[in-house]
């Protein structure tokens, strides 16, 4: 599954919580998975051999949430939400990555491959209409939250944003100048 749909399923997964900051760390959690993927800078080589290696397990699920609790408001909430986040993001390499790319989620302390023989490639339709739905979802969050994902790029694009769905969808007039 490609990073952009991981960061809508993530920033979905944390609109319980109060605070930006903790619904962009909780977005964060979900995207931490693909550290590992910056072994391509080593290479095609590397890649292939480190990816969903090095961060897809447990190892980088407990270091990613100490990190987000850590820095976090809500701490307990976005702990659990990190966590959630995290799995996420390995739930949906293992069933969108391609077949016969496995996760090692007990690296470094096993080398037992994870992977699912229904697992379809990266781009296929059940990635698409995935990405498709999450997109959807993170703008109609416009309507009853008066956010978006957007927020996580800025505040100021999201209340543009946020403005243009609500006239859209419910009708409202800009505000007068």
């Amino acid at each position: 599954m490609n990073p952009i749909v991981h960061a809508e399923l993530s920033w979905l997964a944390g609109q319980g919580l109060r605070e930006r900051r903790d619904r962009v760390l909780v977005t964060c959690a979900g995207l931490a998975p693909d550290l590992d993927g910056l072994s391509l800078l080593g290479g095609g080589e590397a890649y292939t051999r480190y990816h969903h290696v090095l961060f897809h397990g447990y190892a980088g699920a407990l270091l990613t949430t100490a990190v987000c609790v850590a820095l976090a408001r809500q701490r307990g909430r976005v702990a659990w939400l990190a966590l959630a986040a995290f799995h996420l993001h390995l739930l949906c390499d293992l069933a969108g990555s391609g077949p016969g790319w496995p996760i090692l989620y007990a690296w470094p302390t096993s080398h037992v491959e994870w992977f699912w023989t229904g697992q379809w490639d990266l781009a296929s339709w059940q990635n698409t209409l995935i990405g498709a739905v999450a997109t959807v979802a993170c703008l109609v969050c416009a309507v009853p939250l008066r956010r978006t994902a957007v927020e996580l790029l800025s505040a100021r694009w999201d209340a543009e944003v946020t403005r243009a769905v609500r006239r859209r969808l419910l009708g409202e007039l800009p505000p007068p100048r």
